[in-house]
């Protein structure tokens, strides 16, 4: 069915621009541990030394947050509606980073980014899919692509902040800019088509049903797969670019805060730029085709040209920005590829699968790879892997540009 949306345009545009808002608050504290992961973990006493693994837990344990709360803001946004994620996933994500400015040791800092974890994964998955429901199927590429391009530049400022302010200010920012966000969510309207399925009486939200049918578990696997490598690059390459140019040789070291920067830079405009080549291509799987063919070639050019001296290491983050910024497409395609009862499950599930699944990349690279490899060669062979498995999933997702999205799963 096809029932018009009795949607108001200034309501539309209301969420579009709440989403992104919520979207740039929701990226400043996704990034924040990693720009300032160097000093707050020196002021916790850890050593030079023993920075790569806690800072490596520190980081697993925010992930796996994220991971549950996909999970449980999903099932959520599909029985309970769209905002009730939005309202929840903010406050909960506000009240952690505040508290995460008096966290004085590693284990307390870890459980702390484990809960503000949980409230993180809310956020996107349920902007992006009131945000398609919204819009007509030929606009609604347009405006997530905005939502995503917006949004990446949070994590521009969290640098920003984590130079001029304390590591502890800085989250405590973070938490009140969630916390006023939430007076702008008011107005916010729930989308048309949730309420028809409510009123409909179909079984919503429930998680395992992504995987009764053969077509949607090879769908929202191959979803996966597609997205892993834009957090391989954010979660291995960039976050420990010290490390790995420090195990490539280099002589000066990279400023990880900086190589955030340049990563997150690269990715607002790869971001932009993929919803367009979406756009002009009129199709979703031929753009994510160019980007993971680039993303492949940034990879390799971070593991040779990279090496050679800062700026050029800093360059390659901005490379792999820009190749990796199709997580806009990605994203939308997260809703597209599911109907209504199930389409808060997926789409904010994939992408906090895509965020958890840095924890094992972690693993493989320090813990499988390294001991017989060395630090940047696990480090390649992880990205071959993932690179491999990115290319192989694209097959098994259907195209969805200019799908419409009023129907239901069974």
């Amino acid at each position: 069915m096809n029932t018009p949306s009795t949607d108001t345009p200034r309501a539309v545009i209301f969420a579009v621009v709440v989403s992104a808002l919520g979207y740039f608050v929701d990226i400043y504290d996704l990034i924040l541990f990693s720009v300032v992961r160097v000093p707050s973990l020196k002021d916790m006493g850890v050593a030079d030394a023993d920075m790569l693994a806690v800072g490596g837990r520190v980081l697993d344990s925010q992930m796996w947050g994220m991971l549950l709360g996909g999970v449980l803001w999903g099932v959520l946004g599909d029985r309970r509606g769209r905002l009730s994620v939005l309202f929840g996933s903010i406050l909960l994500y506000s009240l952690a980073n505040i508290a995460n400015g008096f966290a004085d040791g590693p284990t307390t800092y870890a459980w702390l980014r484990f809960i503000a974890g949980v409230g993180l994964a809310g956020e996107l998955g349920a902007g992006v899919t009131l945000v398609s429901e919204l819009l007509p199927p030929h606009r609604r590429g347009l405006a997530t692509t905005a939502i995503a391009s917006f949004g990446i530049c949070g994590a521009l400022v969290a640098v920003g902040v984590s130079k001029w302010l304390h590591w502890r200010t800085a989250y405590f920012l973070g938490g009140g800019m969630g916390l006023l966000l939430l007076l702008f969510r008011m107005g916010t309207l729930e989308s048309a088509h949730f309420r028809r399925a409510v009123s409909s009486g179909v079984t919503r939200g429930n998680f395992f049903a992504l995987f009764t049918k053969k077509s949607r578990a090879l769908k929202y696997v191959s979803l996966v797969f597609v997205g892993v490598p834009i957090w391989y690059a954010v979660g291995v390459l960039v976050t420990f670019s010290k490390e790995l140019g420090k195990d490539m040789g280099m002589t000066e070291l990279p400023d990880g805060a900086f190589a955030v920067l340049w990563m997150y830079l690269g990715l607002a405009i790869g971001d932009l730029g993929s919803g367009l080549v979406s756009q002009r291509l009129r199709s979703r799987k031929k753009a994510l085709a160019v980007f993971l063919v680039s993303t492949a070639l940034a990879v390799a050019a971070y593991f040779t040209v990279g090496r050679i001296s800062v700026p050029a290491l800093y360059a390659c983050c901005l490379f792999l920005g820009l190749s990796t910024g199709y997580w806009a497409v990605f994203v939308t395609m997260g809703g597209e590829q599911f109907g209504t009862n199930l389409r808060a499950t997926a789409a904010t599930t994939a992408p906090n699968v895509v965020r958890g699944a840095v924890p094992l990349l972690g693993f493989l690279v320090r813990d499988v790879f390294k001991p017989s490899l060395g630090l940047w060669p696990a480090g390649l062979t992880v990205g071959a892997l993932v690179m491999a498995g990115a290319f192989a999933a694209l097959w098994g997702l259907e195209e969805t540009f200019g799908k419409p999205l009023d129907y239901l799963e069974e």
